[in-house]
């Protein structure tokens, strides 16, 4: 589903300019695949920037250290 509103779009180009420009330069530090940045815009597109926002922000605080990680897709 295509993002139509321009809050979602400017958000998914903070967070692809963030996997472009920045991310990059960092060592790799997400414990999950799809990462945490490609998860969060894939339910930014699919469920809308508030929703799909909230699904970013909840994988973004379950990826830590002590985190088992793998493969978690967005549902």
């Amino acid at each position: 589903m295509k993002i139509t509103r321009l809050p979602g779009k400017a958000f998914v180009g903070c967070v692809k300019g963030y996997q472009y420009l920045i991310s990059p330069l960092l060592p790799p530090s997400c414990r999950f695949t799809p990462s945490c940045s490609t998860y969060t815009i894939q339910a930014v597109e699919k469920y809308g920037l508030l929703l799909g926002g909230l699904k970013g922000l909840w994988r973004l605080l379950r990826c830590h250290p002590f985190s088992r990680g793998g493969y978690d897709p967005l549902q």
